[in-house]
């Protein structure tokens, strides 16, 4: 897996935290740098970390399923890509709380860092080393919540569902890069 494709995963897997972020900024009254931070922190942490713990718990079945990883990283991938579309879809009303909770903030950096946790067994299947993979997604999962925060804040609530939809296609298209990637299937199309 090459740095690019590193890059656009961790961007795409930081798109919920990112729409969550947006939502924050919209709803907390008081918003300064200190709380951006806080925010992006507990996102950051828990999308480095989940990945993680899916590619421990997938290494354990790798030997039984290397003939077919390929297909399972892509209906991993695009099925989190196809669900993180269709929640863009659904309004998101019911956040409008005006006050920054830890637990919230747990229970948020959970709900949108299932999606890395399974990426994370889908890289079990390909071989790769997770550690860079995890320090990445955590520090992108960083910087784009940090900022989703003060975009909220300044211009609302505009990029929330845009944000899930363009992730849930960059998870889509890695997927079929690596089902691609492993049969050649998408070349062997095109002669």
């Amino acid at each position: 897996m090459g740095i690019v494709s590193i890059f656009l995963t961790a961007f795409a897997l930081s798109m919920d935290a990112f729409a969550v972020s947006v939502t924050k900024g919209i709803t907390l009254k008081k918003i300064n740098y200190s709380i951006a931070a806080k925010i992006a922190f507990f996102f950051g942490i828990f999308q480095g970390v989940m990945p993680l713990i899916g590619w421990s718990l997938g290494i354990r079945f790798e030997s039984y399923i290397k003939s077919f990883d390929h297909w399972v990283a892509l209906f991993l991938l695009s099925f989190i890509g196809i669900k993180m579309i269709f929640d863009a879809r659904e309004d998101d009303d019911n956040n409008s709380s005006s006050m920054l909770d830890n637990k919230e903030l747990i229970v948020l950096s959970i709900a949108t860092s299932i999606d890395a946790l399974a990426v994370g067994v889908s890289f079990a299947f390909l071989s790769i080393n997770i550690i860079p993979i995890c320090l990445a997604i955590g520090i992108i999962t960083f910087l784009m919540c940090f900022m989703g925060v003060l975009i909220g804040k300044k211009i609302g609530n505009v990029f929330k569902s845009y944000a899930q939809m363009i992730g849930g296609l960059i998870l889509i298209l890695i997927g079929i890069n690596i089902l691609n990637e492993h049969t050649g299937i998408i070349y062997s199309l095109f002669k």
